[in-house]
């Protein structure tokens, strides 16, 4: 699985870091970015619930 952030529709609500803190960070214009593209086997369960309750869409999954 591959997650990929997009900041243009990036509100800053942080739902993604507060679900999955190992995979989404806070970048330096304070919307969220993917620390990795490629999500660990272990986490990626929590990556998708971030994926979908992502208010705007911003964050799509492969």
């Amino acid at each position: 699985m591959k997650v990929e952030v997009f900041d243009d529709l990036c509100i800053s609500c942080g739902e993604c870091i507060s679900l999955c803190p190992n995979i989404f960070e806070w970048g330096d214009d304070d919307k969220a970015i993917a620390k990795v593209n490629d999500v660990p086997q272990g986490v990626e369960q929590l990556a998708h619930e971030a994926v979908e309750g992502c208010p705007t869409a911003a964050i799509k999954e492969e």
